[in-house]
């Protein structure tokens, strides 16, 4: 099994407390550090995907369960009408984000701001977030990771000027978040409230 490299701080501190506990106490003292651990591994798992194929796909950016999906016009960066699905990612989830199709990066931009819980809807502009906007054959794609109430980090891998595939993996937001995704209002909506998602692997939309 791959892990997140971001997550290896983590485990090796947990792995660490386990062993220290484990040598200077008791043994069963030291299982609740070592459910930590297990749960470290198991958060930050890294797992290969199957990415989806095809002409104008849009391929889920997260793992999760979709819990708005809307029409809006979004000024800021792409000043245009488009279709906003959100996805919220439970402790439970993996938690690396891929691209949502091909696309050369416009721009990178960390915004901080509040950690309220990440399933409600003003979280994704009041929440600390990392903002991507996708150059793509599609028209841009703007596609926002957001920190929640536990998650108090989103990580992005990569910067402007970059180029990503389908599916490949760019990024990743620690223990419970949210990611929305602005496509392009022609594009052919595949999901529907409360589906549950896998990144790379589940198509969401499909451009006409």
């Amino acid at each position: 099994m791959k892990f997140a490299h971001e997550g290896y701080p983590f485990i090796a501190g947990s792995l660490t407390i386990t062993v220290i506990i484990g040598i200077l106490a008791k043994i069963w003292i030291a299982l609740i550090p070592l459910l930590l651990t297990i749960f470290m591994f198991y958060f930050f798992r890294d797992p290969e995907r199957e990415i989806q194929e095809g002409e104008g796909l849009f391929v889920s950016p997260a793992d999760g369960k979709i819990i708005l999906i809307k029409d809006v016009l979004e000024k800021e960066h792409l000043n245009a009408a488009v279709i906003e699905i959100s996805i919220f990612m439970s402790p439970f989830n993996v938690h690396v984000n891929r691209a949502p199709c091909d696309g050369k990066i416009k721009s990178v931009r960390h915004n901080k701001g509040k950690f309220m819980a990440a399933y409600k809807d003003e979280a994704s502009f009041k929440n600390e977030n990392i903002e991507m906007t996708l150059e793509t054959k599609y028209g841009y794609i703007l596609v926002r990771q957001v920190a929640g109430y536990v998650a108090r980090r989103a990580v992005c891998r990569v910067k402007a000027g970059d180029s990503l595939k389908r599916g490949e993996r760019y990024g990743i937001i620690k223990f419970s978040s949210r990611l929305d995704v602005y496509l392009p209002k022609n594009t052919e909506i595949k999901v529907k409230l409360g589906d549950r998602v896998k990144a790379g692997e589940t198509v969401i939309g499909v451009s006409e």
